[in-house]
């Protein structure tokens, strides 16, 4: 039996545990929710100001690289560095459909087709669209633009499709990996697309095509997940291409990340995101298209790479030469040896072809040089 003390001391001990987890719930709830109602940090003008002033190319040096046929269109340059020499993934347009090739390049500015690492194929979901991005690049501005492996291997994602013609038909980003960066074989590719516009989970802005995406490695994880892909898509609804997230633990299951867009206009393309790292800042290089005249450079920062600041000013780079008087679009910028280098896709007088523009007058150089 149990006396009336006894009886009193256990309802006593019962009150005090019920208010104990509840100050304790009280307590993680609020912690969870100051963490998700926090505003994520700015990037102030002065500081967009002073990463302008850093990443700015006013000095147009020319085409760097053509196809050897003029009938084929390059595309989408990867920049990278391996055992002291520059190499470049880039992607070719010949009418069928695109293919990944390399480049290599002793000095940035004369560059040498080496082959294809990613061909058509027949009867498999990506057989006439292979356009291939490099991963995993060293994204410290002025670092060592070396490739990191994972898993042992060499990671690339791609746009993939089966129908013919330019950028036609279902469009969805597929991954491929190699253990041997330079081999010039073809990679090896995951059966299936790892993103796809008819996933099960797929948003209002992406339910059409996916197109080029940029992979990065996030060492702090501040998603959760320490691989991230940023890539632009189009929806069936929204007729314009915005530029979202996806993560990974493992390079072959992606999530995506929010439930917006992290760069839109809402008109136009936003797209080809190249992420770099300044210090405690990442700068987000992309371009932009017929939200005003023509295609066009752009760039965003953030302090979390979730959370971006678009800048205000005036174009990084804009049409304005004959060789890129109709686009002028689609970067990958390096700093090197005090100069910034910013590859871009160029279309005019000499069909589409690589250009690039410079932070220093490399021409003026050369020219005392010699």
């Amino acid at each position: 039996m149990i006396d009336k003390y006894q009886k009193w001391n256990i309802e006593l001990r019962i009150i005090y545990a019920i208010i104990f987890l509840g100050m304790t719930a009280s307590l993680i709830a609020g912690c969870l929710w100051g963490s998700l109602s926090e505003t994520p940090k700015e990037v102030s003008a002065e500081v967009m100001q002073q990463v302008f002033q850093e990443i700015s190319t006013p000095y147009k040096y020319g085409v760097v690289f053509r196809h050897e046929d003029s009938t084929k269109m390059i595309d989408s340059p990867t920049i990278f560095r391996k055992d002291n020499t520059w190499y470049m993934s880039y992607i070719v347009f010949d009418g069928q459909g695109y293919e990944t090739w390399m480049a290599q390049s002793e000095n940035l500015l004369e560059w040498v087709s080496l082959g294809r690492i990613m061909s058509f194929t027949e009867n498999t979901w990506d057989s006439n669209q292979k356009a291939g991005y490099m991963a995993l690049i060293d994204i410290k501005w002025g670092g060592s633009y070396e490739v990191e492996k994972f898993d042992n291997r060499y990671w690339m994602s791609y746009l993939g499709g089966a129908t013919t013609g330019y950028e036609a038909g279902k469009l969805a980003v597929g991954m491929a990996f190699t253990e041997d960066l330079l081999s010039l074989q073809e990679w090896t590719r995951m059966e299936i697309p790892v993103l796809s516009p008819d996933d099960a989970e797929v948003r209002w802005f992406e339910n059409k095509k996916i197109f080029k995406s940029s992979i990065i490695r996030d060492s702090e994880e501040r998603t959760g997940f320490p691989f991230l892909m940023y890539y632009n898509a189009l929806g069936d609804t929204a007729d314009y291409e915005s530029i979202a997230l996806a993560a990974s633990h493992d390079m072959q299951q992606w999530e995506r990340i929010g439930t917006k867009p992290l760069i839109t206009r809402y008109k136009g393309i936003c797209g080809d995101a190249q992420i770099v790292k300044m210090d405690d800042i990442y700068v987000m290089f992309y371009f932009g298209a017929f939200w005003k005249d023509g295609a066009f450079e752009r760039f965003a920062c953030s302090y979390d790479l979730m959370h971006w600041t678009d800048w205000k000013g005036e174009d990084l780079i804009s049409p304005g030469e004959d060789y890129d008087a109709v686009y002028a679009h689609k970067p990958w910028v390096i700093y090197w040896e005090g100069v910034v280098y910013h590859f871009y896709n160029a279309v005019g007088s000499q069909g589409r072809v690589i250009a690039l523009a410079t932070s220093k007058n490399l021409k003026k150089w050369e020219e005392v040089k010699h």
